[in-house]
């Protein structure tokens, strides 16, 4: 062959490669021949010059984003994203997807004179909400165009129509105001009848007609409308499209339908129902027709049926997503049979038992997802043979036990995440074989011990969660080797000692939580190399010391807690750099000193909390944090007014000076804050009138605690959202209540105790709003009758009308009052009965009728476990006769054990405050005490001065948790019961007053912590008893009571009354003389007796009255003659009133 063959024969090839690739771009081809014409290489470049470079949401999927970098006279065909038919030059594709673009796409755009262009992507930009021009119907040759996730608006045009070759169209991901109207729809359907791949997620279609979607072309392939607002049926014949092979309808919550029907096409490979209402029917004749599905979402749904086992009839499924729906029972074995199954996610369900073994043969399973369901007891070791694992995700579930070896062998592993289980002991040693782990969740279990420093290994970890358990010790400083690590959370454990010094290598944290430990020490410096973080959380520590001044290095920090520790410094100034800063916690520690002014300067502030330390001053240039929502300075030491300008915080919702010595009178300007919800100005020392409220947004005023005088400003009864109104402990607030006051039907809290208020308590009070929990109108003049209509259905816990000059009846409405827990009428006048309908309150712990006219006697209860939650009951100083209630003792459960949990009384619950703290006055070891907070162990019982008769009821030594026991200045008779020993918790035991008689039960020196005792004025008799807090009692404790002695009083015992006899005989004495000997034991004593009779007769007969008989007749004379000398006496001579 010569040499003239061969360069024909390259010829003839290098035609036929040039007529088989008509269109090159520049992936594939270069030249130096400018093939693009010179004005679509113009259009090229005024079209790119009309936006600007910037990051956007629209671009999250975008990795690496794309820079369109053109360059002006050289060829377009070989720019990036272009394509250009070889044998014209010109553009026939242009692909911009993920380019960054941003600004308006207008209809005049450059863009739109490609008339050539066959496929157009525009995807993940920014067009900043521009309308899909109508331009783009020019484009009559494009097949497929991409505008996904681009921001657009607006109405998709009726000429997207015109585009009769388009074989794909995807709109969706743009701005939920896209929408596509009937007429544009059908137009596209009848049309564009070449389409086979549809997209319009979020596009908003809820005018369009689910039937309607009959007419799409017969060619469609693939149809996704997830999120466009289709509502209505859907008809069946729809699902038996032929060549329908993948189809997305979910989150459109109003479309209805059955699936699948009969003869379903069994082309269909993916499918996604989740979240509509169509009903998924699990029979065998309908589920088991999708022979060729791989991929199945179907979360949220309405199913048919109950079952789930056939769904392991479908061997092709590769993804399986069941979460959210109602399915219980165990996992069906049937799973088993899925052997190509590579995504399985069952959460938010309600299935239960142990994880079955149905997994074992699914090797190539790669995301397991179990959580939120009631799965129980250990991790199968059939988990180990799931090589390809990648996801496993078994949170909030019961799972128990310890974790061994289950992950040796799960090396493929990415995130693992056991939260909110209750597995216990240490982290497993085998967790450091994951060395591809990048997401670590063990949150909320009971693990314990110390971190291993094989964690060291995980170099790949991003993540790692290990807040709200047990784990103790030091963190080592090998974990300062995950130096990948994102986000670290140890929150909620009792990590102790000083934050190691390997800390310091985590310089691409962006989250870390060491909160609620025992860490001490000072914060180290090293913290200034996290200049990535952005959330930082140190709280409930001991952190001592200052503040580090390198944290003005951490410049990306938007979240910083340091509350509840000790610092005790003054605020650095270096905290005015973090010019992100949204919120600054300091709370809670003993910081000293003015606040900073460079703080002043944090514009993007958005919550401070500076209260419960030690700041002086209250500078008028905070008033600069112009994006503040919430302002919290509480319990402090400020000093001097409040600054008006605070009143320009225009968007401030919380402003809270509480517990502070700011005096003078509150500037009126606050009252017009158009934002401002919650106002609170409590215990200060402001004086003044009110101001009128001039915004209407207020929901919680607390200015109690202050000098405040006048009325109540009507403005205040027109703020419709107000919930909490507390104006408590002013002394001089005047004037009468309002029953306009009732027109504010969100109200939660009115407390307008301890004022001067006067006139009549308006009667809407009592069924005004069903969200009223806590009323106090308490210490002020009122008078009248208690509102006497509660309505059914109301939330009353706290109800509080002490110390007003109330008068009539208790009202029997209050038994609408389910959920009353505190009930307080006394020092009032109120002429009535003991009201007995409250034992038909379950909820009640403190019920205080103190200081009254009631009268009559307390029957029996009449419904089971009445008052079983009772914890405080007084009744003292009223005309309550007839014996001692000893049924109700009996009911008393909350009294009968010891809470030793050291909390308050208090309503939870409430919509802004954490808790409304209740609080009581009771007369407490002889005066009277007010208890702002009352402890929930606290437990009283105060029957005194009454007129109750009989003796003391033994069951009242059930009561254990009794602190203060006072029956005094009653009629009490008999004995002491012994069974009052019991009662280990008393502090204080008051029987004055009384006429109980015999002797001091030895049980009474058992009670440890009792501080105050009364015996005085009643008819006891014998020797005191000795020791313990009986040495610490004064002769006052026992005055009045002729038949003592000894210690403290001067009357010495004799001989014979040293010792008292065994306590068991006291403890029967009265029962027995109360309920009489049996015959038996009379005729024994009679047959005895008269034996002893005649024999003793027969001696004194003979020896002529011995000296010794005499004496003992003598002196037992002498003792009857004393006794029956005091029992003589006149009643009240051993009493004191």
């Amino acid at each position: 062959m010569g040499p003239s063959f061969l360069l024909a024969q390259f010829l003839c090839l290098l035609f036929f490669h040039s007529h088989s690739q008509p269109a090159h771009s520049s992936s594939n081809f270069s030249s130096s021949v400018q093939l693009c014409p010179g004005d679509q290489s113009l259009a090229l470049l005024q079209f790119k010059n009309s936006f600007s470079m910037s990051s956007s949401p629209y671009g999250f999927s975008c990795y690496p984003p794309k820079k369109v970098l053109w360059k002006e006279g050289t060829d377009c065909c070989s720019w990036d994203g272009v394509t250009c038919n070889m044998q014209t030059g010109h553009v026939i594709g242009l692909d911009l997807g993920c380019s960054m673009l941003y600004g308006t796409l207008h209809s005049n755009s450059t863009l739109f004179s490609l008339h050539h262009l066959q496929k157009l992507d525009l995807s993940h930009n920014d067009f900043n909400r521009s309308v899909i021009s109508s331009s783009f119907g020019q484009f009559l040759h494009l097949t497929h165009l991409n505008l996904n996730s681009s921001n657009f608006a607006g109405q998709v045009p009726p000429e997207i129509s015109h585009l009769s070759r388009l074989v794909s169209l995807d709109l969706s991901s743009n701005s939920e105001e896209l929408m596509l109207e009937p007429i544009s729809f059908n137009k596209l359907a009848h049309n564009l009848t070449q389409l086979r791949e549809l997209y319009l997620g979020v596009v908003n279609m809820s005018m369009v007609v689910p039937s309607s979607l009959m007419n799409l072309s017969s060619s469609l392939s693939s149809l996704r409308l997830w999120y466009c607002g289709l509502q209505g049926e859907l008809p069946d014949n729809f699902f038996r499209r032929s060549n329908l092979q993948s189809l997305d309808l979910s989150s459109n919550r109003e479309l209805t339908g059955s699936f699948p029907p009969y003869n379903l096409s069994n082309a269909i490979s993916h499918l996604d129902l989740s979240l509509t209402r169509i009903s998924i029917h699990l029979e065998p004749h309908s589920i088991s027709q999708l022979k060729s599905v791989e991929v199945m979402y179907l979360i949220g749904c309405n199913f048919v049926g109950s079952n789930l086992g056939l769904l392991g009839n479908l061997t092709q499924l590769i993804e399986l997503r069941l979460a959210g729906n109602q399915f219980g029972g165990q996992i069906p074995f049937s799973f088993g049979k899925l052997k190509h199954l590579e995504y399985l996610d069952l959460k938010y369900n309600n299935f239960i038992g142990p994880i079955p073994d149905v997994f074992a043969n699914q090797t190539q399973l790669a995301w397991l997802d179990l959580s939120d369901n009631s799965f129980q007891g250990h991790l199968p070791f059939s988990l180990r043979n799931l090589k390809q694992l990648s996801h496993l995700l078994l949170s909030a579930n019961n799972f128990t036990g310890k974790i061994l070896n289950e992950f040796s062998n799960l090396t493929q592993l990415t995130k693992v995440d056991l939260s909110n289980n209750r597995f216990d002991g240490q982290i497993p040693s085998s967790l450091e074989n994951l060395n591809k782990l990048e997401s670590l969740t063990l949150s909320f279990n009971n693990f314990s011990g110390k971190i291993l420093d094989g964690f060291c290994n995980l170099t790949q970890l991003n993540d790692l969660d290990l807040s709200n358990n047990k784990f103790d010790g030091q963190i080592p400083s090998s974990l300062g080797n995950l130096n990948m690590l994102l986000s670290l959370k140890f929150s909620f454990n009792n990590f102790s000692g000083k934050i190691p010094d390997g800390f310091a290598n985590l310089t691409q944290l962006t989250w870390l939580d060491l909160s609620n430990n025992k860490f001490d020490g000072q914060i180290p410096s090293s913290f200034e190399n996290f200049n990535m973080l952005d959330f930082l959380r140190l709280s409930f520590n001991n952190f001592s010391g200052k503040i580090p001044d390198g944290f003005a290095n951490l410049t990306q920090l938007s979240w910083l807690y340091l509350s509840n520790n000790k610092f005790d410094s003054q605020i650095s100034s270096s905290l005015g750099n973090l010019k992100k800063l949204q919120v600054l916690n300091l709370s809670c520690n003993n910081i000293i000193g003015e606040i900073p002014n460079s703080l002043f300067e944090l514009t993007q502030l958005e919550w401070l909390d500076l209260s419960y330390n030690r700041l002086i001053g209250l500078p008028f240039q905070i008033s600069r944090l112009s994006g503040l929502t919430a302002l919290f300075l509480s319990n402090n030491q400020l000093i001097g007014h409040i600054p008006s300008q605070i009143s320009r915080l225009s968007v401030l919702n919380s402003l809270d000076l509480s517990h502070n010595l700011l005096n003078g009178t509150i500037p009126s300007s606050l009252f017009s804050m158009p934002s401002l919800q919650a106002l609170l100005l409590h215990n200060n020392l402001l004086y003044g009138q009110i101001s009128p409220f001039l915004c209407n947004s207020l929901q919680y005023i607390d200015f109690s605690h202050n000098r405040l005088y006048g009325q109540i400003p009507p403005s205040v009864f027109k703020l419709e959202l107000l919930r909490t109104l507390m104006l408590s402990s002013n002394d001089k607030l005047t004037g009468n209540i309002s029953s306009v006051i009732c027109e504010l039907k969100f109200l939660e809290i009115l407390d307008l105790s301890n004022n001067g208020f006067s006139g009549f308590i308006p009667q809407c009070l009592g069924n005004f709003s069903d969200g009223l929990s806590v009323l106090h109108l308490g210490a002020n003049n009122l008078h009248g009758n208690i509102p006497s209509i509660y309505s059914e259905g109301n939330n009353l816990s706290y109800l509080n009308f002490n110390g007003n000059q109330l008068k009539g009846v208790i009202p029997p409405s209050i038994i609408n009052c389910v959920n009353l827990e505190f009930l307080d009428l006394g020092n009032n006048m109120i002429d009535d009965t003991f009201p007995s309908f409250l034992e038909t309150l379950p909820q009640l712990e403190v019920v205080v009728l103190r200081s009254n006219k009631l009268h009559g006697s307390l029957k029996g209860p009449t419904v089971k476990d009445s008052f079983s939650k009772l914890q405080i009951l007084d009744l003292s100083n009223n005309s309550l006769s007839g014996p001692l209630p000893t049924d109700y003792f009996n009911n008393f459960k909350a009294m009968m054990s010891v809470d030793e949990h050291m909390d308050y009384m208090r309503k939870n619950n409430l919509s802004f405050s954490t808790s409304y703290v209740y609080s009581v006055t009771l007369s407490w070891k002889g005066s009277e005490i007010e208890f702002s907070k009352i402890q929930i162990a606290l437990a009283t019982l105060d029957l005194s001065c009454n007129k109750f008769t009989g003796k003391i009821p033994e069951s009242l030594g059930k009561l254990k948790s009794l602190i203060q026991l006072n029956l005094s200045r009653n009629s009490l008779i008999g004995y002491i019961q012994p069974s009052l020993g019991n009662l280990t918790n008393l502090e204080s035991l008051d029987l004055s007053s009384n006429l109980l008689a015999g002797r001091i039960p030895l049980q009474l020196v058992d009670l440890k912590f009792l501080a105050v005792l009364n015996l005085s004025y009643n008819q006891l008799e014998g020797p005191i008893p000795q020791g313990k807090q009986f040495n610490t009692f004064e002769n006052g404790s026992y005055e009045g009571n002729l038949g003592l002695c000894g210690f403290p009083l001067q009357v010495k015992c004799n001989k014979g009354e040293g010792q008292q006899p065994p306590p068991s005989n006291f403890e029967k004495e009265d029962s027995m003389f109360e309920e009489g000997f049996g015959w038996k034991a009379v005729a024994m004593g009679y047959g005895c007796g008269f034996v002893f009779g005649v024999s003793l007769g027969y001696v004194v007969f003979r020896a002529r009255k011995p000296a010794w008989f005499v004496k003992m007749v003598e002196d037992s004379a002498h003792q009857n003659a004393k006794r029956h000398r005091r029992k003589n006496a006149p009643r009240n001579g051993g009493r004191r009133y």
